[in-house]
C-alpha cells in the first residue's frame, strides 16, 4: 500500500499507483479530497500536457500547490489521467 502523508495526515493511499518520472500518481478515488483546495496554478509539460494544482490543507496548515494532476493529459501520458501526485514535503512511501 503506497501512502501520501503530510503533517501527520494520510492524503492518499492505494495499491494502484502509476509511477512516472519517479512520481507516484494515485487514483482520484484514493485521495482524501477534503484535504485539498483548488489552486489557480498551472504548469506545462511538453509530453504530459498542462498540470493543474491543489493546495493541501491539514489542521489549518497549508501546503500550496503540493498536489498536481493532469485533467486532460496528452496521449503519451494517458495512464495518469484522473490521478494525483504530490511533492513539497509530502512523504510518499
Amino acid at each position: 500500500m503506497t501512502k501520501a502523508i503530510w503533517n501527520g495526515a494520510v492524503i492518499a493511499q492505494s495499491d494502484d499507483t502509476v509511477v512516472v518520472e519517479g512520481n507516484y500518481y494515485f487514483p482520484a478515488d484514493s485521495v482524501d479530497m477534503a484535504l485539498l483546495e483548488d489552486s489557480a496554478a498551472h504548469t506545462n509539460c511538453p509530453w504530459k500536457g498542462e498540470a493543474s494544482y491543489k493546495t493541501v490543507v491539514v489542521d489549518g496548515q497549508r501546503n500550496p500547490n503540493a498536489a498536481w494532476y493532469y485533467p486532460d493529459p496528452k496521449t503519451a501520458a494517458a495512464e495518469i489521467k484522473g490521478r494525483f501526485a504530490f511533492w513539497k514535503g509530502v512523504t510518499v512511501a
